[in-house]
């Protein structure tokens, strides 16, 4: 079964964990999958379904926008001045999450990949909706399902993400991501959004056209 067909049953209230999720934890990335440079990992995201199960509810969705980050040599990155207790999770080792909070408002959900000892990450920007729309909705409060996860804040908001997750495996448990299993559509690449370093890097990767992208 596809992952448009499992959206198809899940918006029309026919689907639940009972059939999605041993469908998607069967595909899930291994650890070897982030093992290799972040921009490559990067746009190999694009149409990999994060996955978030609470109990006997799912909520995911698929990945359509994300943002390669490196250490050394990248302005923009959290970790180009170093290791702290902050951005330690950027540090390895690869497939765990590394969620910080900003804004005072925002947490944002990245996946650690490279080798363990080399700071690098991909900020996960946005997905398209696949399981738990109701839950989504009442955790973000908005009408229109395009606004639920169209952001970095928002999809941690809709996913129910935060400080406990920081440092969490990717690979396992209950917070995962699953290998694309549907058409994915054609790849843009661009600069990353709001970045005052180093802010022409092409390290922005979308599916073009995908409504659910936080910019054109």
């Amino acid at each position: 079964m596809t992952a448009r067909t499992h959206r198809q049953r899940a918006a029309s209230g026919t689907d639940d964990r009972h059939s999605l999720y041993p469908f998607l934890y069967a595909h899930r990335l291994a650890a070897s999958f982030y093992r290799r440079d972040c921009a490559e990992v990067a746009r190999d995201l694009l149409g990999a379904v994060l996955v978030r199960r609470e109990g006997s509810h799912l909520t995911a969705g698929v990945i359509v926008e994300n943002e390669a980050y490196y250490g050394d040599g990248d302005p923009a990155s959290h970790a180009h001045r170093g290791r702290t207790q902050r951005n330690a999770p950027m540090f390895g080792p690869p497939g765990h999450a590394y969620v910080y909070f900003i804004y005072g408002n925002h947490y944002m959900l990245n996946a650690v990949c490279g080798e363990a000892g080399e700071p690098a990450a991909v900020l996960i920007r946005a997905l398209e909706p696949l399981a738990g729309f109701e839950r989504m909705r009442r955790r973000r409060r908005v009408r229109r399902e395009r606004d639920l996860t169209n952001g970095p804040g928002r999809l941690t908001r809709a996913l129910g993400l935060g400080p406990r997750h920081n440092g969490a495996p990717l690979v396992e448990g209950d917070l995962f991501v699953a290998a694309p299993c549907a058409r994915r559509g054609a790849i843009a690449r661009g600069p990353r959004v709001g970045v005052s370093g180093r802010s022409d890097a092409k390290l922005r990767f979308y599916l073009k056209g995908n409504p659910y992208v936080s910019r054109a």
